[in-house]
This record gives structure tokens, sequence and C-alpha cells, in this order.
């Protein structure tokens, strides 16, 4: 039996998604909560989706700090629930990153994991797309999650906070496409509603007084 220990007391393993915009530290954060456990000497398995390349199949980047590490990837026919057993049956946590790729059946697998074998599952990513439509993953986490939490950061041009992830293609603000382009900062911004819609008329400026 695996436990979350907090503040509150002792709960029973459930099944978390934290979710924030771009730049919110998600990464950063999962490999923090890695840090702890293993510091205690309790193992931890650590996921992250395998359409996730930016830094190569299988790694999870912090572009802030600059860390990053192995983790085994999720492809479209990877058995969650399976993978985990063959991983470390024991852990004590399982960490996924990127976990708006996941597909319906992952989710479904991550919560078997928490039922059946008492591990808590810590799931990170965005929740909607640049055109403001939910991921598959980010769906049913939303659905089937026994926690959600929100990672804020504020807007890329204002204070405000960010909610949504504007995409931008040569310094053009893009409202429709494929929605999966993996990119890093020169793709895509977090941003406030009103910049999401309204975004500096001139983006290239922008970006080279920001630098």
């Amino acid at each position: 039996m695996r436990y979350i220990f907090n503040q509150g007391g002792i709960h029973l393993a459930q099944l978390f998604f934290r979710y924030g915009a771009m730049n919110s530290g998600k990464s950063i954060e999962i490999l923090k909560v890695a840090h702890n456990y293993e510091e205690q000497n309790k193992s931890v398995v650590i996921l992250t989706s395998a359409l996730d390349n930016r830094s190569g199949v299988g790694m999870i980047a912090s572009r802030i700090h600059g860390l990053q590490r192995e983790a085994t990837p999720i492809a479209a026919d990877t058995n969650v629930f399976d993978l985990v057993q063959q991983l470390d049956a024991n852990a004590y946590c399982v960490l996924i990153d990127e976990a708006q790729f996941l597909q319906k059946h992952h989710v479904f697998e991550c919560a078997r994991i928490v039922d059946e074998l008492k591990i808590p599952v810590m799931a990170f990513g965005l929740k909607n797309d640049f055109k403001n439509e939910l991921f598959e993953g980010s769906k049913y986490l939303l659905l089937y999650a026994d926690k959600i939490e929100e990672m804020k950061t504020i807007c890329w041009f204002c204070a405000k906070k960010a909610i949504m992830n504007l995409r931008v293609h040569d310094d053009q603000p893009v409202y429709a496409g494929e929605q999966i382009q993996i990119g890093g900062n020169e793709s895509y911004y977090p941003v406030c509603r009103h910049h999401y819609y309204f975004p500096p008329e001139n983006l290239a400026e922008y970006r080279l007084s920001k630098s």
C-alpha cells in the first residue's frame, strides 16, 4: 500500500493531474518530485510521451534550469499498467510528463495502477491546445483524476495569468492546423485570454525586445 503524505494527513494512492500553460514549470516539478522520493530511497517510475522529441525521445528536460533526465517513453500501443509492473511494481510513485499526449486507454491504465497496484500516479501536462480544445489525455485525466491542480504562470505579454497557449509561426499567430506540433519557446507562448485573441501586432519586434 502506498500513501501520499501532506500537511492534511495521510491519503491513499490517488491519480493526480497537474496542468498548466507553457512554461509553467511542469517538467522541473517532475524532476523535483522524483528527487524528493529518491533522496529517501523510495523508487519512482518516470514516464513521458514518445511524441515529445524536443530533447530526444524519452528525455524530460527543463529549459529553465537546464536539467534533464531519462524517462521511459509511452507509445500509442503502450499498456502503461503492464509497463509499470515490468519496470517496478513496488515503486512509490509513477510520474508522467507531457500527459496531454496520452490516449484514452493510457488514462484508464493509469487509474488501474492507482486502484489495483496502490501506487500514486502524478501526471503533468497541458490542458488545452493552441485552438483551445482539450487534448485527449487531458480530457480523460480531468474526468478520472482524483485530484486536479493548476500550475500557474503569467502571460508572455502582460502580468495576467496565462490560461491559453498561442502558436506562432514566422512571427504570426496561428489558430488552425494540426493539434500536435512539438516546439519550444520559439513556437508557443503562454498567454492570457486577451492576448490569445489580440497578440502584439509585431511579434518579431516584441520578441527581440524581450531577448
